[in-house]
């Protein structure tokens, strides 16, 4: 399948992927020894036409917010990063005790070549605290969850979660961020994961905008409609006719 998404793109389009859940969401304790070679195997092979073609952006690694700062869990985080290591990759780390532990969280993930990404989202007691600063010089991977607080641990459908459009001042701060790393870092990757109702296409334009990126593609009338801070921003496409 991935050889496919090489041939249709274009030569410099990069794909990034996230780790298999069976690596990164166990059913019980996080221990590499249900994981057989075979499984390791499998996923590099899935992924091996984007890596050869030079299309890997990045490789993603999120955890759970159960994944606590523990001597076992650093065990077997130490361990993903090794059994990835050919790859450029990035460690999502959801709960409060990694960035309470930032010292040893960053030597951890620089022992083994990772970038820690970095996430914005509703802020809990027990949520990871962030600057949106990179770890490292070769990459800094940043996705934007939403804050959606009512429904994120308490929905009916998973995607309920990730309800949520930013507004313009709300990205502000995290775009002179962005714009700082932005000269410090070989690669900058960000991802809008409020992808409710296309809301994360509607907040990419307006992210694209205020980082002085053109925005080129035309958009179908019905999502300027429902998303107006799109107005004037974006080429509208022409309504479809009806016959």
């Amino acid at each position: 399948m991935s050889l496919g998404w090489v041939r249709r793109t274009p030569a410099d389009f990069e794909f990034s992927v996230k780790l298999f859940q069976k690596f990164t969401h166990p059913a019980t304790a996080f221990d590499p020894s249900p994981i057989g070679s075979a499984d390791v195997d499998a996923f590099k092979a899935g992924i091996e036409p984007l890596a050869a073609a030079g299309k890997l952006g990045a490789l993603l690694a999120q955890f759970p917010s159960r994944f606590h700062d523990t001597p076992d869990a650093r065990a077997y985080l130490a361990w993903v990063m090794e059994t990835f290591r050919d790859y450029p990759l990035a460690i999502e780390l959801r709960h409060r005790s990694w960035s309470d532990a930032q010292r040893a969280t960053r030597a951890l993930l620089a022992e083994g070549g990772a970038a820690w990404a970095q996430i914005d989202e509703p802020k809990f007691q027990s949520s990871i605290r962030q600057g949106l600063t990179a770890n490292q010089s070769n990459m800094l991977y940043v996705r934007l969850h939403g804050r959606n607080a009512a429904e994120w641990w308490e929905h009916e459908q998973s995607e309920d979660r990730y309800d949520y459009l930013y507004t313009a001042d709300e990205l502000a701060p995290i775009i002179t961020k962005l714009r700082a790393a932005r000269d410090q870092v070989r690669k900058l990757y960000l991802y809008m994961n409020n992808h409710f109702a296309a809301q994360a296409v509607a907040n990419a334009t307006m992210v694209r905008e205020m980082l002085d990126e053109p925005v080129t593609a035309p958009m179908p009338p019905e999502l300027i409609a429902a998303y107006p801070e799109l107005e004037g921003r974006v080429a509208v496409l022409p309504r479809a006719r009806l016959w």
